[in-house]
């Protein structure tokens, strides 16, 4: 070989070398950059059932969303996103084993569990290895982010739901609901959620039917639970399952004639996702679901949803309808993007590491150690939690407590062409008719005022509202219980010998049970010995103990059995009266001074002869007509004062201050005088009875013994409320035992109820109501607490009262004749000094005032006597003389400016 191709080859080798060296170079600079920036495809995982109707729906979204984000190299830096799926197939082992087979594969999130059971549970795991789980149909309210920090439900929690559902309820005036749920964690812990917002809003579940979990509910275990609630009372059932156990609940409703009139049905969200996505319905089922209120996530229209919507039968190839968990899991999927993309502008990179607690485990045959540690899990979990984005289904945004911000739903109601929107419910103004979007700039109103939805189609084809409830379809009669009175009988009584009950309340009991627009089946039960009366207190008792289903009869009501019990509208009016003995006042010579006491007499007396003096003080030393000898003064003062009283004075008052004396007496006169005379006239005029007792205040300031009506809640009220002793009330029990107490004066008066009372009284006229009545009551009818019996009963009361038919039956029964000739009236109390004492008080305090005054002027003109006058008094400085000067000086004539006017006038008129 030549020198040349030696060189030759020799530079070839070289620069082969170069290039290779190069090359080499090349990779290791392209797979540091690698290491540095993180893989080049993000792994997610996705656990459903795909065989459900979310599950279809998710999986078609979640692919679009993918191919959306892996379309835009700027989202995750040229990276690409791959979503893998696993099918669990209802299924909780396999959604275990895909969970596990994800966290073997450097996933950084799951999508998923569908079922809040394995929620639950994957949780534990995600805790551990750092991989948040986001899920957007395992919506358990019991999946606290306390326990469970990894987990985020990126769809309305069912605690909103059943808010919504329970303001439904309220809204429609029902008390009572039935619900029928799948037994398993989301839909049990949904129920919890239901009863305590129902509670707060005073209604209640009545029954719980539980059924498999779905899809594992048989027709049998259906129609075993909907034969029992056919027998019930409640007419309003909620059903919170999913949608293959909903429509098997609904086609055996449909069977039973649970699909008519009467009924109402609230499903829960899985009824809308079968409306969304099953189009069109079989014929039997869209038969056996009308008249349904369901609700459904709402999300605010937009452009991005709409063209979604657009693209939706392209990417589903037609397969299955688009539902609002179809843009929830869209939204999710956005939701992981964003957060990762935000992870690698933080810096971070996607790494794991081993658990050393996994690895010490080696030595057993399950390969644990492929499981490791998500190192940035924490920044990612952060990252989503304070996502602010706008998705397809609008702002998308967490709270303080980990919900999304502003849930809602759409209030939808199932009819024969489909289903048609009735309203909406949002956390922020609960039921409207208009977007909630609208309302979130507006201050929350929760009012009941400004609740609304639009009208409903109940099942059967109704348009108003149903009842909500119906007598139990059981055979069994509603137990009334009546007081079997010893006393009164003409309110209730049982006839001797029989089961029959009549009487007043018993009628009115009757009348309004014909006026209900139903049938109730009922048989009176009495309750008590037949020997005295019974204990009211004991018998509501009873009712709230569930012995008994109501109570008709004379039941007061009063705060501690409305605590226990439910009353219904009144039908008479009550309440305590004072009940004494009166003696009949007959007219005497002397009846024109029983208007005014004794000692109003007096003082009104010795006001007259004060005022006279005080205006005589005033005018004597300027006014002719209140001068002359002393016989003559004292003759003044007294007619001055007493001819005040008919406003007949003949002397004029000159003085200012005696003006304003007399002005102020003639008020305080007239006043007298009219009362005077009111009072006379009803004296002649109206029969006067008179007792010591004067009312309830008479009683309470004695220590006299009080009777009361044994039974009756005037013992207990004296005794509690107004405070006298027990040992000072004495039990009566028949209207005989009243008047016999009454007239030996064992009681000084009797404490009972207004009816009563009137019933006693109609033919004894030697007593009479004393005072004014007090403790205003009145009667109904008692039943449990919260049963809609109550309110019925009171619209069929205000019906007969607005007809007339209760006052026929009062008068049948209570109207009584014997003493309307000498109906008694209570006594026109004499006018006593309290009665005036403000008066006198201003006329004393104007007379006072005017003395004063007029005396601080006598003592000025006394200081400014003229020289001459000094000089007289001096000379003589004896105390008597300087006291007959002064008084001299006070009883001195002065001539009024006006007098002197006039008499100058008088002496130019007479030079002339």
């Amino acid at each position: 070989m030549s020198e040349f191709e030696m060189g030759m080859s020799l530079l070839m080798t070289m620069t082969n070398l170069v290039l290779l060296l190069s090359i080499f170079t090349l990779f290791v600079q392209v797979f540091s950059e690698e290491a540095a920036l993180g893989p080049n495809v993000v792994n997610v995982g996705a656990i459903f059932s795909f065989d459900t109707i979310n599950g279809k729906v998710a999986k078609v979204a979640m692919k679009a969303a993918e191919d959306d984000i892996n379309s835009d190299p700027g989202i995750l830096g040229g990276r690409k996103l791959s979503v893998a799926l696993h099918d669990s197939n209802y299924s909780s082992f396999l959604s275990f084993i895909g969970a596990l087979q994800f966290m073997e594969t450097d996933t950084v999130a799951i999508i998923g569990p569908q079922s809040s059971v394995m929620a639950h549970v994957l949780s534990h795991l995600a805790n551990e290895l750092h991989v948040p789980l986001l899920s957007f149909t395992a919506l358990d309210p019991g999946l606290s982010p306390l326990q469970y920090p990894f987990f985020v439900q990126t769809a309305p929690n069912d605690k909103f739901q059943m808010i919504a559902i329970a303001e439904m309820v309220s809204y429609f005036g029902w008390a009572e609901v039935i619900v029928v749920f799948s037994d398993d964690d989301q839909n049990r812990n949904g129920i919890i959620m239901l009863d305590d917002k129902l509670a707060e809003r005073r209604c209640r579940i009545s029954y719980k039917a539980t059924l498999p979990p779905d899809p594992m509910a048989k027709r049998s275990d259906v129609l075993k639970e909907l034969a029992k609630i056919q027998m019930m009372e409640s007419r309003v059932i909620v059903l919170n399952t999913f949608s293959k156990t909903g429509l098997l609940v609904f086609e055996v409703a449909k069977s039973l004639g649970m699909m008519e009139k009467g009924y109402v049905w609230i499903a829960s969200t899985w009824l809308s996702t079968v409306l969304d996505s099953t189009s069109p319905l079989k014929p039997e089922t869209a038969n056996s679901i009308r008249g349904v209120l369901t609700l459904r996530p709402h999300t605010p229209d937009s452009k991005r949803k709409r063209d979604f919507i657009s693209r939706w039968n392209q990417l589903s190839n037609g397969s299955i309808g688009l539902n609002p968990y179809g843009l929830f899991a869209y939204d999710t999927v956005w939701m992981i993007a964003r957060a990762v993309k935000l992870l690698f502008d933080q810096g971070s990179t996607i790494s794991f590491s081993n658990d050393e607690r996994l690895i010490s485990l080696t030595g057993m045959d399950l390969n644990l150690s492929a499981l490791s540690i998500f190192d940035g899990g924490k920044q990612l979990l952060k990252n989503v939690i304070e996502t602010k984005m706008t998705g397809l289904t609008g702002p998308v945004q967490f709270n303080q407590d980990r919900f999304l911000i502003n849930p809602s739903y759409d209030i939808i109601n199932t009819v024969e062409t489909g289903y048609r929107q009735v309203g909406y419910w949002s956390n922020h103004s609960g039921l409207s008719i208009v977007p909630p979007e609208t309302l979130y700039g507006k201050k929350p109103n929760r009012s009941s005022s400004n609740q609304h939805l639009d009208s409903v189609v109940w099942p059967g084809g109704e348009t108003i509202k149903p009842r909500g409830w119906v007598f139990p379809n059981n055979g069994r009669e509603l137990r009334i219980v009546v007081p079997n009175r010893v006393s009164y009988r003409d309110f209730v009584s049982v006839v001797n010998g029989t089961n029959k009950v009549q009487g007043y309340c018993i009628d009115v009991f009757l009348a309004a049970i014909k006026l209900m627009p139903y049938a109730v089946p009922y048989r009176f039960i009495p309750f008590g010995n037949g020997h005295e009366n019974p204990s009211y207190y004991e018998l509501v008792s009873k009712i709230a103990a569930g012995v008994f289903d109501g109570a008709v009869g004379d039941i007061a009501i009063v705060t501690d059995r409305t605590r226990i019990v439910d009353f219904t509208q009144p039908y008479i009016e009550s309440g305590l009266v004072v009940v004494a003995p009166v003696k009949k006042i007959s007219s005497n010579p002397w009846s024109f001074s029983r208007p005014f006491t004794p000692l109003m007499w007096a003082v009104t007396a010795v006001f007259f002869l004060i005022v006279g003096s005080v205006v005589w003080v005033l005018e004597h030393r300027i006014n002719d007509e209140f001068r002359g000898s002393p016989r003559q003064q004292f003759v003044t003062i007294l007619t001055f004062s007493f001819s005040t009283m008919f406003f007949s004075h003949r002397e004029n008052t000159v003085s200012t201050l005696g003006r304003l004396v007399l002005i102020i007496w003639l008020f305080v006169v007239l006043i007298i005088n009219s009362s005077y005379t009111a009072s006379l006239t009803s004296i002649l005029t109206v029969q006067q009875l008179s007792s010591p007792i004067k009312g309830i205040d008479t009683l309470i300031s004695s220590s006299e013994p009080i009777g009361f009506q044994i039974g009756s809640f005037a013992e207990r009220y004296l005794a509690e409320e107004l405070g006298i002793p027990k040992s000072r009330l004495v039990q009566l029990g028949s209207p005989e035992d009243y008047a016999h107490a009454l007239e030996k004066r064992q009681v000084a008066a009797v404490v009972d109820e207004r009816p009563y009372v009137d019933l006693f009284l109609s033919d004894r006229c030697e007593f009479s109501i004393r005072g004014q009545e007090f403790s205003k009551r009145a009667w109904g009818f008692a039943f449990p607490r919260d049963s809609p019996l109550a309110i019925d009963m009171s619209t069929a009361i205000l019906a007969l009262s607005e007809n007339g038919e209760l006052q026929k039956i009062h008068d049948k029964w209570l109207s009584r004749s014997a003493c309307s000739s000498e109906k008694s009236e209570d006594e026109a109390e004499q006018l006593d000094l309290q009665s005036f004492w403000g008066l006198f008080l201003i006329c004393g305090i104007a007379c006072i005032l005017a003395l004063l005054v007029y005396s601080l002027l006598m003592f000025r003109q006394y200081s400014r006597r003229s020289p001459e006058e000094l000089d007289s008094t001096n000379r003589n400085n004896s105390f008597s003389a300087r006291l007959r000067t002064c008084l001299s000086f006070i009883d001195g004539k002065v001539e009024n400016s006006k007098s002197s006017s006039k008499r100058k006038r008088d002496s130019m008129h007479s030079d002339v």
